[in-house]
């Protein structure tokens, strides 16, 4: 087996996410400068979110669940992966076509679904034209992430890692550009969207045919093998599903209050940064990982894997969680308040920002979770789990409304993804010794935390001696900038100090792939 050099893997996928994060950061920025939270701004995150939303429960959830692991094991046994991908693709394609067509007829009825406080003022009317732009957005992205999904099951990430960042490559220009000439900066906005999906599925298809593998679409046809693709893919759509129910709930209880949508699209881009660059990179890289060690028996291997991948985890979403709940509003303000973004706007950033840091670690960890169960095409119970979640979520989003308002679905969001991260630590037990951590792993858990904490007091005591700073226009960039160079400074040398990483384990584990 020629195997996926791991650290190598999370690396490069965790650089071009950094990249797409950054730059999204300048995209959020610029909507929340010219546009601002509003009825504008809450129609483009709810438009946007249905093809997000499509996308996430077809292509990167139960397609992925199902196709990855299985042409990753076709790849390595040599058993016609090309044909398998090939017929993978029509599939996928006619069924995604079919999808667009009627998102677009019936976009009414799902704007009503997934933002039911839009009815009754001019955000409906919004959200259904723009809706309709952005909706083609899923067809290119689900053909994207097959092509991807080939790509990271043959060892090459960079392609398929680097797609998302030409999505904000071209809106942050579009943005510029509209707001310089005058026009409506929302109408640039929303025909970027589907214009990025179509480069985005350029470069992955390009990609894909460097490596010498030909996947070209043909007549659909449920093969044997389509058949066992879409009984294993249905359980997750179905648990892909229940996530997504969990995001529409909350968009339910914030369109009640306006400005709210806004307010926890803007504090969850902010989380999504370590999220997207530790956790997504680990989910990536760690599926067809295991799914290829776990078909040539390679057991240990896979519980190397499993902790390394545990280690990256936790290296940085740790203290990215501990800094979000002590200092949120400072970095709030310095990024998002300016323009059409109050003092107020940013104070109600922060709180749901706090709320989702109490999160971010359960939400990396199922990242590193699911695989265990995708690479052995176990898609029931991460779908059982999941309704449990759900339900949680629903139950605390409309329970707590009426106590804490429209703060209630972070709440809520929260609480339902440490249920999730104990339902599927339970369940991985059945698996054995590969679904452990490691004694390096165990010994180095409780130092990361430690260290975490270190710099979280650090940091909160920085930030009072600062707070002048932040008062004043032009020195609030350096403060922030000090802060988190002193957070950092703080993190890295007290881990270091007390065993909690060893920066030779990066290069080491960089030229190999198992101990």
């Amino acid at each position: 087996m020629k195997p996926i050099r791991l650290m190598r893997g999370f690396l490069t996928v965790g650089f071009w996410t950094l990249a797409s994060r950054v730059l999204g950061f300048v995209r959020e920025i610029l909507l929340l400068s010219l546009i601002g939270p509003g009825p504008v701004l809450d129609a483009f995150v709810a438009a946007f979110r249905l093809p997000n939303m499509f996308r996430r429960l077809f292509a990167e959830g139960a397609f992925n669940a199902a196709f990855v692991p299985m042409f990753s094991k076709r790849l390595e046994g040599d058993e016609n992966p090309e044909g398998f991908a090939s017929d993978a693709l029509s599939l996928l394609s006619t069924a995604v076509v079919l999808l667009t067509a009627l998102g677009m007829i019936f976009m009414p009825a799902l704007v009503w679904l997934t933002a039911e406080g839009f009815a009754a003022d001019e955000r409906f009317d919004l959200t259904v034209g723009f809706g309709r732009i952005v909706f083609p957005y899923i067809f290119f992205m689900s053909l994207a992430a097959l092509f991807s999904g080939v790509l990271n099951a043959t060892g090459r990430f960079a392609a398929a890692a680097a797609a998302p960042v030409l999505l904000n490559i071209l809106i942050i220009p579009a943005l510029l550009i509209g707001h310089a000439v005058g026009g409506d900066v929302v109408l640039w906005l929303v025909w970027t969207v589907p214009v990025a999906g179509i480069a985005q599925l350029l470069l992955v298809w390009s990609a894909t045919r460097a490596t010498g593998l030909r996947i070209r679409l043909k007549a659909p046809r449920l093969s044997p093998e389509m058949r066992q693709m879409v009984r294993i893919a249905l359980p997750a759509a179905f648990a892909s599903g229940v996530s997504q129910i969990n995001l529409v709930v909350g968009q339910i209880v914030a369109s009640a209050t306006p400005g709210a949508v806004s307010w926890l699209y803007a504090a969850d881009r902010l989380y999504q940064l370590p999220l997207g660059v530790i956790g997504i990179a680990v989910g990536i890289v760690l599926l067809p990982d295991l799914s290829r060690r776990l078909k040539a028996g390679d057991a240990e291997g896979a519980r190397y894997a499993f902790s390394r991948a545990g280690e990256f985890s936790m290296f940085l979403p740790t203290p990215a969680a501990v800094a979000f709940l002590v200092i949120p509003l400072p970095l709030v303000s310095v990024l998002f308040e300016r323009g059409a973004t109050s003092g107020d706007d940013s104070a109600a950033i922060a709180v749901a920002l706090a709320i989702y840091a109490i999160g971010l670690p359960a939400f990396v960890l199922q990242k590193l979770l699911q695989p265990l169960y995708f690479a052995r095409e176990d898609t029931k119970r991460p779908f059982r789990y999941a309704v449990w979640a759900m339900l949680v979520n629903a139950g605390l989003a409309f329970g707590l409304q009426p106590l804490i308002g429209w703060m209630a679905p972070a709440v809520a969001a929260t609480t339902s993804a440490w249920l999730m991260v104990l339902q599927l630590a339970i369940g991985a037990r059945q698996f054995g010794d590969t679904a452990k951590f490691d004694a390096r792993l165990r010994r180095r858990l409780w130092r990361i935390c430690i260290a975490a904490a270190v710099m979280g007091g650090a940091v909160w005591s920085a930030w009072v001696v600062l707070i002048p700073w932040f008062g004043t226009p032009g020195w609030r960039y350096l403060a922030l900038l000090a802060l988190i160079s002193f957070g950092m400074a703080v993190y890295f040398g007290t881990g270091r100090l007390i065993g909690a990483f060893d920066p030779a384990d990066l290069k080491a584990a960089a030229r190999r792939s198992k101990p």
